[in-house]
């Protein structure tokens, strides 16, 4: 994936992600790990690894959101955010 389509990705899950924080049901907290990496698809100077490591903790986290639990479909495919997210994590 090219970097110019990796920020278009990452913008419409940042779009979904706010719908989420407007829903009374969400956790406050639920996108703390997201926010913490302080990586926006206007960040458009920072390097492809840091925003495809950030897709991998934003789709985590809305997953999360999501899933009813770890083995639900979204709980799975949570799970294999929070993998991703870690590998690309180790390779900043």
């Amino acid at each position: 994936m090219h970097k110019d389509e990796l920020l278009e990705l990452h913008g419409h899950m940042v779009e979904i992600m706010n719908t989420f924080r407007g829903m009374d049901a969400v956790d406050s907290d639920a996108f703390a790990g997201y926010d913490e990496l302080d990586v926006t698809p206007d960040d458009v100077h920072k390097s492809k690894s840091e925003h495809k490591h950030a897709v991998f903790v934003l789709g985590n986290s809305l997953a999360t959101i999501m899933s009813e639990d770890e083995f639900s479909d979204a709980g799975r495919i949570g799970k294999r955010m929070e993998e991703l997210a870690e590998d690309a994590e180790s390779k900043l």
